[in-house]
């Protein structure tokens, strides 16, 4: 049986809004990373995971980043994904 394609959606603290699929994953959660670097310039990693404890395991390799690339700073963000019409 074929699963079913669906989209996902994931609304930000700051309101950001970002749709993934269609998809047939079971992906559950949205992770983002907005880092400041040095220069005054921003630069956004992002992907989706199965599960909110696999999403919090990110943060810790973030804050290794922040220190290896030089980051000014950086926010780590999770945020629910919902089941959204195509």
């Amino acid at each position: 049986m074929k699963k079913k394609r669906r989209y996902l959606t994931a609304t930000m603290p700051d309101g950001y809004v970002k749709t993934i699929g269609p998809t047939n994953d079971s992906f559950t959660h949205y992770w983002r990373i907005v880092a400041e670097l040095e220069n005054g310039k921003t630069e956004v990693f992002w992907g989706h995971t199965r599960s909110l404890e696999e999403a919090r395991r990110k943060r810790a390799p973030a804050a290794e980043a922040a220190r290896m690339r030089g980051w000014k700073s950086f926010a780590f963000e999770i945020a629910e994904l919902v089941e959204t019409p195509a």
